[in-house]
């Protein structure tokens, strides 16, 4: 195997004998196996033009690529299943649009067995581009294109979609198996930053016209004491439903880490069984899954191996999946998922155990922050905001992400963060207090609501009459470790953000050429020593 898409890749070069993030070598092979097929699919779908479902290709491709996500899916069983539905699709439109495809990539494998699949599966791996650079910058397209994936998922499970995503999506992994020159793949990976940009626009559109806009809430740290169920992960339909078949059950149910935003919304507080948010970031999940007590359901990537301890209280759902764990599967005829496992599980299980009181406030994504437009430019105009200190994107489990923390800790009392994603978790409890009645972390939502502050950003720049982004009183500290991080970092670039620090380390994938290029073109630098980087923010640079 070798895999170094995520932040926490060993040595920050590449995992060879298994996934940091626990992943076995065959599940590892066998992802690559998968986005080996769907470069396949992609291929023949824009070969067969309009004879091809576009939109049901898209969509399929999007929920396979969300599969491949740091995180997501453990599960061999589940991947080669999506192999082979890849191939089969793959087959039928060929066979319909009467193509002969004899490339490699869109060559097709009836293999008779699994084994055979894991056999050709360490052929199609990363490593088979021989260039360093193209090997890199195809890798950023990638994962760039994952991240999209994983917010187009969300948004058409909410009924919303935008077939020029799709498009891009065959478009950007048809292109992986093409003789492009670096430039070339370059573009290809604006592009994808701007397809980013559009993307979460429109799952935050969906969430927001579904759910309703979120609020200024005070979210609730602690437990009752009823049987609860715990949910994590990003999918706020599955949230929804699950509170819809947990009413009057005397079955609590509680967020955790991603999940959180779902407090904000309007639309889940009419729930009273909806106690709060319980825990932290996804990587403390067993420690606080053990302590919990009752069913865990997993809606989208963030699980991590999971412990005896819990596993048989565990659920997964969606493109989630971990080997020996139950999968509550989309019903085939539509129509909501039956909960009524985890449900009747978790009455036969103890109450929560309390691992912290108190609350913790959230809910400021961009209509509620323009709501404070006023009160918020008369401060930064007083001078009673100096700076605001972009701080979105994800948590991890090394030791130098305490960075985040001393940062947040060390920033001067007139400056404001605007936070969104799990990175939130080092610094969203420290009693870092108000500016005049503006709290000093604001935060957004999840990672995808990392579009929020985009649209902060922008507005602000009109009401104070800039040309350019960059001339705003922002600072850009992102925290990165998956591939939406990679997207939302693509997508600031698509709108001309520079001088982001990004850390704790620059991504594995990048190659030095490509690296440089970047640092050349945008200023994108790593985060350095809390002090230095301290002063650096006091000074705007």
């Amino acid at each position: 195997m070798f895999c170094y898409q995520c932040q926490e890749t060993a040595k920050n070069s590449g995992c060879t004998l298994k996934g940091v993030c626990g992943k076995t070598e065959d599940t590892a092979n066998l992802q690559d196996l998968l986005m080996f097929s769907l470069k396949g699919l992609a291929a023949c779908a824009l070969q067969a033009g309009e004879r091809a479902d576009v939109t049901g290709t898209g969509r399929f491709v999007a929920q396979a690529m969300f599969a491949t996500i740091t995180n997501a899916n453990f599960d061999s069983g589940r991947i080669i299943a999506l192999i082979r539905e890849t191939l089969k699709r793959r087959e039928e439109i060929k066979a319909s649009a009467g193509l002969r495809i004899t490339s490699p990539e869109a060559a097709v494998w009836f293999a008779d067995s699994d084994d055979e699949l894991r056999a050709k599966a360490p052929m199609v791996g990363i490593l088979a581009a021989e260039n360093e650079d193209i090997r890199s910058l195809r890798e950023l397209l990638t994962y760039g294109m994952k991240g999209v994936s994983a917010y187009a998922e969300h948004a058409s499970r909410l009924g919303y979609e935008d077939p020029d995503i799709y498009s891009f999506l065959l478009k950007g992994l048809d292109a992986t198996t093409r003789e492009l020159s670096a430039d070339e793949i370059t573009s290809l990976v604006m592009e994808c930053g701007g397809i980013a940009v559009k993307t979460m626009a429109l799952l935050d559109r969906a969430n927001t016209q579904t759910y309703g806009s979120p609020e200024i809430t005070k979210v609730n740290i602690g437990v009752r004491g009823n049987p609860g169920i715990l949910v994590s992960g990003h999918d706020l339909k599955d949230f929804e439903q699950l509170l819809k078949q947990t009413e009057g059950t005397s079955v609590d149910v509680y967020t955790h880490c991603e999940m959180l935003p779902a407090n904000y919304y309007p639309a889940f507080k009419k729930y009273s069984h909806f106690v709060g948010n319980y825990g932290n970031a996804w990587w403390k999940q067993n420690e606080e899954f053990e302590q919990f007590g009752g069913p865990i359901l997993m809606t989208t990537n963030c699980i991590i191996p999971v412990k005896d301890s819990y596993k048989d209280r565990i659920f997964t759902t969606g493109m989630a999946g971990y080997p020996g764990v139950r999968h509550i599967p989309e019903p085939a005829h539509g129509g909501p998922k039956d909960f009524s496992e985890i449900i009747s599980l978790a009455r036969t299980c103890r109450p929560p155990v309390e691992i912290e009181t108190g609350e913790i406030v959230g809910g400021f994504a961009h209509d509620q922050v323009m709501k404070l437009a006023d009160k918020v430019v008369d401060a930064v105009k007083s001078g009673a905001v100096k700076r605001f200190v972009v701080m979105a994107g994800c948590d991890g489990r090394l030791k130098a992400r305490s960075y985040f923390t001393e940062i947040a800790q060390g920033l001067p009392e007139d400056t404001v963060i605007l936070t969104a994603g799990c990175a939130k978790y080092r610094y969203n409890k420290l009693p870092l207090g108000d500016i005049g009645g503006i709290p000093r972390v604001l935060d957004a939502g999840q990672c995808n609501d990392s579009y929020s502050l985009a649209v902060i950003a922008m507005k602000l720049k009109e009401v104070f009459g800039l040309q350019d982004i960059n001339d705003l009183p922002i600072s850009y500290d992102i925290a990165w470790y998956e591939q939406k991080a990679v997207a939302v970092l693509l997508a600031l670039l698509a709108l001309g953000v520079k001088h982001i620090r990004l850390g704790p380390t620059l991504p594995g994938f990048l190659s030095p050429n490509v690296a440089r290029v970047l640092v050349e073109k945008f200023d994108i630098k790593p985060t350095g020593d809390v002090q230095g980087d301290l002063a650096a923010i006091r000074e705007g640079r």
